[in-house]
């Protein structure tokens, strides 16, 4: 037994010299989230806990919402787990796997009884050989000979940290995800204060998440094994903690590679006679009977010696308890103190059973640990410490919405019940757009959640005549409403504008409830957050009046109509004519607006074009105008057939550059330099009825609406400044006007720089104006005082070529 305590102490001097991270007790990843922070109830916490360290399994209890989740199946353990592992893991659970809810159920053994019975465990359990699944290829299912074997680290390192796995478990040191630019919410999190953060309430988004633990895998594991599992988690699980991410067999073996990259030596086995080695299984198998191991793992047909007090006859103040001191007999979990006060606290009301059909949503979603990907009523969603792995293919930009798995707040009232069944068994994929994947669950796992969803998000959904009405003759004219604005962003039947990589629309009504369906038309944003899709019907008008005598609902409805059988009708024109039209860009009745890629504006342009034929860009990403023009806008064949390369470039003349930098600032007094990081947040935009768009954006403590538009062959620029009621903050706010390398005074009301762009501002504004040189620079500033809100308006002229 010696040489087993200095195993221990090895190992436990390993896990604290910083080799493993610091569990010192059960990870359960809701519990851990969110009711260690007091973001749930602590009842709820301590509820999920009795499901989830299986405390149902031995004392049982009528209520559906605490089945146990259970451990793992252990048919067929011999071939999965190395044996050596096993003899460790068995000695000192929490120390091998640090986090495990596998509680230590030899505690109180002397010395040589434990190591007997480790022994006879071992032996049972190795014993428990079964072959692995066979894996049929196909010509999409490519299976090479051995092909667990054959995994590639690299791409396994892509894998793991691209497909979803890193939402619970911890990124590799060696990779620190590929997006350059900060998220949305960081940038918000980063304007903000401590107690700021604390009153908006995201306090927990901005908290990093811990890791779901691995432990020593290539301990655990062989190639083979590992892989198998990866590929069909549920065998092994069957209660879906642990996802199925849908990987090919090469891809698992990929993730299996990198995962096992520090090889582990191979198993060693002490060779015994037959005779012995028999009887000593046969031991294994009483000692597992003994310790009830069969009311948690399912084994050929084990099961449990006995029962347990029922959950709701225990003692809370008893001398013998499992999370008392450890005592012979009984399972040690070494639970912390918050977790044995939640669970008391869950105990003393269990006579309270949860009811509401919105608190066993979130209570389902906390045991499957849905909120390590999405968010829901403000809970949950990636963790702010590894957004950076999420990815759209090919890098394209769509935002956090196009990369980040998708909100769940409402989704009850969204989705249809048969969509979130396909969803939840894995085959409901819309956004080939996005890297991560949606995994499969078992379905005894998710079987209840699209009812619990839709009775959480109610009312019931109302049906597509009690919505639309009648839908005769309008299909029509749903095809025209979708070609105006819809083709910019989304594929219809597979086929689009190249360049557009959102959700393909055809389907829709499968999946979408058809009262969701028009609200978000009529207000996106109200029901998704931070949207980039724009309002389409600004103050419930519509911009296309001569279709359907300009009546919204009734031009929703075509749309719907249309695309509920939009395999019988063709498709929007301009699909059709992609490829066979010209693609230079002409506003004639209407702007144009495109997101693309530009020179000055980045990868996050978006251009404007006016009838007016005077055009400009707006950068997104460091919110600021960038680019002035007049005369022809944009050749779009860069944006729908280069995606990114070569940058669209202004086809007309008397391009002006914009300064660099953001136009708004709070300087402390006016010898501040001008900040370089601007501390906006882009929001999105608006249309108005005719199609001239809104920036929304916030700045501090002010949300900023900016409107460009044409005037006199010129621009006018117009900020809508709100300061948020809750500031007190007293700073002054400055407008930079204009820069150049020199500044000239044409009016009392205007300066022109060195490039010949003017700008113009109201008499009243310009005298508390000032003209500033710093670093070589030259500047027109002004303060701008606002108590609640304000317009400020300037306006922007230059030369012609001609003239220059």
């Amino acid at each position: 037994m010696r040489s087993q305590c200095v195993l221990v102490l090895a190992l436990f001097l390993s896990f604290r010299s910083g080799r493993c991270e610091e569990y010192t007790s059960p990870f359960v990843p809701g519990f851990d989230r969110f009711a260690r922070h007091q973001d749930i109830e602590q009842h709820i916490g301590g509820r999920l806990l009795i499901t989830e360290l299986s405390c149902t399994s031995c004392h049982k209890v009528k209520s559906d919402s605490l089945q146990p989740k259970l451990g793992p199946r252990l048919d067929g353990v011999g071939n999965r787990l190395r044996s050596d592992w096993l003899q460790k893991f068995l000695a000192a659970p929490m120390i091998v796997k640090p986090g495990t809810t596998m509680p230590d159920v030899l505690v109180g053994l002397k010395d040589d009884e434990k190591k007997h019975a480790i022994d006879a465990l071992v032996a049972f359990l190795s014993g428990q050989q079964a072959p692995f699944p066979e894996i049929r290829a196909s010509g999409a299912n490519p299976v090479p000979h051995e092909f667990w074997l054959k995994g590639s680290p690299e791409r396994g390192k892509q894998l793991y940290h691209q497909i979803g796995c890193v939402a619970c478990h911890k990124p590799g040191e060696d990779h620190a995800g590929s997006i350059g630019k900060k998220s949305d919410l960081d940038k918000l999190l980063e304007q903000l204060e401590p107690e700021e953060i604390e009153e908006l309430g995201l306090a927990a988004a901005a908290r990093p998440v811990r890791s779901v633990p691995h432990g020593d895998l290539a301990a655990k594991y062989t190639h083979k094994s590992l892989t198998f599992f990866l590929l069909n988690p549920e065998l092994a699980r069957p209660s879906g903690r642990m996802p199925n991410l849908k990987l090919m067999p090469v891809e698992a073996a990929d993730i299996s590679a990198y995962l096992l990259r520090e090889v582990s030596s191979e198993s060693k086995q002490r060779s015994v006679p037959e005779v012995l080695r028999l009887q000593l299984q046969e031991e294994g198998r009483q000692r597992f009977a003994e310790l009830n191991c069969a009311s948690c793992h399912k084994i050929n047909g084990e099961k449990p010696a006995r029962h347990a007090k029922r959950l709701a006859e225990l003692d809370l103040d008893a001398q013998r308890s499992c999370f008392g001191a450890p005592q012979e007999g009984l399972p040690n979990f070494k639970l912390g103190k918050a977790q044995i006060e939640s669970i008391r606290t869950a105990l003393s009301r269990l006579a309270k059973s949860l009811d509401n059909a919105k608190v066993n949503v979130d209570f389902q979603m906390l045991q499957l640990n849905c909120y390590a990907c999405h968010e829901r009523d403000k809970r949950g969603g990636v963790g702010r410490n590894r957004q950076s792995f999420f990815e759209t293919v090919g890098h394209v930009d769509l935002g956090d919405e196009g990369r980040i798995p998708p909100p769940l707040t409402g989704v009850g009232r969204k989705l249809k019940k048969p969509w979130l069944s396909k969803v939840f068994s894995g085959t409901g994929n819309v956004r080939p757009h996005m890297i991560a994947r949606m995994p499969a669950f078992p379905k005894p796992a998710t079987e209840a959640l699209p009812d619990m969803l839709v009775a959480a998000d109610g009312p019931d959904q109302p049906s597509e005549a009690d919505v639309f009405g009648d839908q005769s003759e309008i299909a029509e004219a749903g095809r025209l409403l979708l070609n105006i604005g819809c083709v910019q962003c989304h594929p219809m039947r597979g086929e689009s504008l190249l360049g557009v990589v959102g959700i393909d629309l055809e389907g829709i009504p499968a999946r979408v409830a058809p009262e969701w369906f028009r609200e978000f038309l009529r207000d996106p944003a109200q029901l998704k957050h931070r949207t980039r899709m724009p309002t389409f019907f600004p103050n419930g008008k519509s911009p296309a009046s001569s279709i359907l005598d300009g009546n919204v609902d009734r031009q929703i409805a075509a749309m719907w109509t249309y695309l509920k059988d939009i395999e019988k009708h063709p498709l929007p024109k301009k699909i059709a004519e992609a490829r066979s039209q010209s693609f230079e860009l002409i506003p004639k009745d209407r702007p144009i607006l495109l997101r693309t890629f530009m020179k000055h504006a980045g990868t996050h342009a978006i251009a404007v074009g006016f009838p007016e034929k005077v055009h400009f860009a707006f950068d997104a990403e460091s919110v600021r105008l960038s680019q002035t023009w007049r005369g022809k806008f944009l050749d779009a064949h860069g944006t729908w057939f280069d995606r990114f390369t070569p940058p669209a470039v202004p086809l007309g003349k008397d391009s002006i550059d914009m300064p660099i930098g953001a136009p708004l600032a709070l300087l402390e007094n006016e010898r501040q330099r001008w900040p370089k990081d601007s501390g906006y947040a882009f929001l999105g935009f608006r249309l108005d009825l005719r199609g001239v768009p809104t920036f929304l954006y916030r700045f501090k403590h002010f949300k900023v609406e900016e409107c460009v538009e044409p005037k006199g062959g010129g621009l006018i620029r117009r900020f809508h400044v709100k300061k948020e009621s809750r500031s007190n903050e007293k700073s002054t706010l400055w407008l930079r006007a204009n820069v150049g390398k020199s500044i000239q005074r044409e009016k009392a009301n205007s300066n022109t720089n060195d490039k010949g762009l003017t700008t113009i501002v109201s008499e009243d504004f310009s005298l508390r104006g000032m003209v500033r040189n710093i670093d070589g620079q030259t500047e027109w500033i002004l303060p701008v005082e606002v108590d609640s809100e304000t317009t400020i308006t300037l306006e922007y002229q230059w030369k012609n070529s001609d003239d220059k």
